[in-house]
């Protein structure tokens, strides 16, 4: 069935453009939980936190990206996703992520609890552990 139910997604960073084009499903993490997204889905928007983000491209085609934190914006049959960071699977470093893993850990431990150090650090051990478990698949 041509045009069969699918919507308009742009992956987007910082640093530009990262995948932009239709699928049937967007899947990822939101501050509230998972959540997949369908052509017509109501208007949203949605703080994401780092997780494996998931394009349903066709039945048997996913395309997939390690999401840091960001914004999803769905609205007239189109989901903007805005990250800090996206990166395919194969282009992940365990070792690198593992080094900033560390660092992380270091930073919330030698910072105060409730200061922008130790959010910053929070954040940064979330998106290691997440990118982690993803490179090491």
């Amino acid at each position: 069935m041509a045009g069969e139910h699918k919507l308009d997604v742009e992956v987007l960073t910082p640093e530009g453009e990262v995948w932009s084009g239709e699928v049937r499903q967007v899947s990822t993490r939101t501050q509230s939980g998972q959540i997949g997204i369908l052509a017509n889905h109501a208007p949203l928007l949605a703080a994401l936190r780092p997780t494996e983000l998931r394009l349903h491209v066709s039945e048997g085609e996913t395309v997939r990206y390690a999401q840091a934190h960001g914004w999803l914006q769905m609205f007239g049959n189109r989901a903007r996703i805005l990250v800090e960071e996206a990166a395919a699977p194969g282009d992940l470093d365990a070792g690198v992520l593992r080094e900033r893993r560390s660092d992380a850990e270091r930073r919330l431990s030698e910072s105060e609890e409730g200061g922008a150090d130790f959010a910053r650090a929070e954040k940064d051990l979330e998106r290691a552990d997440a990118f982690l478990a993803i490179a090491e698949g």
